[in-house]
C-alpha cells in the first residue's frame, strides 16, 4: 500500500509538473504569435511596465505622481493613436515574464536592446544611446575601474549594467571584491549605500547617473568614469508576435522626431547633453 501511495504522488507530481512546463509553453507561443494591437486599439488602453524608481526614465515624485522621459515619450506617441498609456509598475528582473504573461503589454523604461534579451522580446528602433558608468566618490580616490581593484561595487539586479559584469569579466568582475556585485531592486538605494560607504562603486546608466548627481546638494561629490562597456541602446520591448505594435511604435517615434516633439522632451529631462538617434537622422535629411 505504502509503494502504491509513493508511486501515485509520484506519478501526481510528474502531471502537475508537465502542465506547469506545457502553461509556460503555451504562453511563450502565445506572446511569439499573437498580435494584440486590435484588441489594444479597440479598448484605446496600453499598459506600459516600469521600475518606477529609474529617474529620469520614470519615477514618483514625493507627491507619487509618476513622471519621467519615458513616460512623456510613451504618452506622445499613443496619443497620436488616441490611445490612454497606462503605467504599472514590476519588479524590473521579472520584466520579460511580465511581458509574456499579458500584465503588461511593453517595457518601456530606459530598457537596453541586448543579445540575451532580443531571444525572448522584440525592439523597437533605438530612441536614446547610454552609456554604462561607474559611480564613486571623489573622496575616495577612484578614478578608474581598475581602482576599484578588492573594492565592494553594486548594480541593479536584472540591468543590462550588471549583465555586463558578467559578460566583460576583465572590465570590473575579476577586480572586485568576491568577484560579484551587490545586487540592488533599485538605485535609489545603491546610491544610499554609495554615500553611506557600505559600498565604493556603482554601475550604473549614465542617463540616471547624470540626472541623480545634477539633483544632489554637492554634485561635485562624485566621479563618473566611463569605461570600455560597449554603448547601449535604448528601445521599447514587446512580444514578438506584436509586429503592429512595433510598426506604430516606430511610426509615432519618427512622427514626434519630425514635428518637434522629440527634441522638447529631450531638453525637458536632459537639456542638450543627449545622444538621440532620430534626430541626427532628421538632420541629415
Amino acid at each position: 500500500m505504502k509503494r502504491l501511495l509513493r508511486l501515485l504522488v509520484a506519478g501526481l507530481l510528474v502531471i502537475s509538473l508537465g502542465s506547469v512546463l506545457a502553461g509556460c509553453t503555451n504562453v511563450t507561443q502565445r506572446a511569439n504569435t499573437q498580435d494584440t494591437w486590435p484588441k489594444i486599439e479597440k479598448r484605446q488602453r496600453v499598459v506600459i511596465g516600469l521600475d518606477d524608481t529609474f529617474v529620469p526614465m520614470g519615477f514618483r515624485q514625493k507627491s507619487g505622481k509618476l513622471v519621467g522621459y519615458d513616460i512623456d515619450l510613451a504618452r506622445a506617441v499613443f496619443k497620436l493613436y488616441h490611445i490612454k498609456a497606462d503605467f504599472q509598475s514590476i519588479d524590473w528582473s521579472m520584466n520579460v515574464t511580465e511581458l509574456h504573461n499579458g500584465t503588461i503589454d511593453l517595457i518601456w523604461n530606459g530598457f537596453s536592446i541586448t543579445p540575451q534579451r532580443q531571444k525572448q522580446v522584440a525592439f523597437s528602433g533605438t530612441y536614446l544611446n547610454n552609456d554604462q558608468v561607474l559611480v564613486t566618490l571623489k573622496k575616495n580616490h577612484i578614478t578608474s575601474f581598475a581602482g576599484m581593484q578588492g573594492k565592494v561595487l553594486g548594480a541593479q539586479s536584472g540591468s543590462s549594467g550588471f549583465n555586463d559584469i558578467d559578460a566583460y569579466p576583465k572590465l570590473l568582475k575579476n577586480r572586485i571584491k568576491n568577484h560579484s556585485a551587490i545586487q540592488y531592486d533599485n538605485f535609489t538605494n545603491a546610491f544610499i549605500d554609495l554615500n553611506a560607504g557600505r559600498i565604493q562603486g556603482l554601475l550604473i546608466d549614465s542617463t540616471y547617473a547624470n540626472y541623480y548627481i545634477k539633483h544632489q546638494k554637492n554634485p561635485g561629490a562624485y566621479q563618473t568614469t566611463v569605461g570600455s562597456f560597449p554603448k547601449e541602446k535604448f528601445a521599447v520591448g514587446m512580444r514578438k508576435g506584436d509586429t503592429t505594435m512595433r510598426k506604430k511604435i516606430n511610426a509615432g517615434l519618427k512622427r514626434l522626431a519630425a514635428n518637434g516633439t522629440l527634441a522638447k522632451i529631450n531638453e525637458k529631462w536632459f537639456g542638450q547633453n543627449v545622444d538621440t538617434p532620430l534626430l541626427k537622422t532628421q538632420n541629415t535629411q
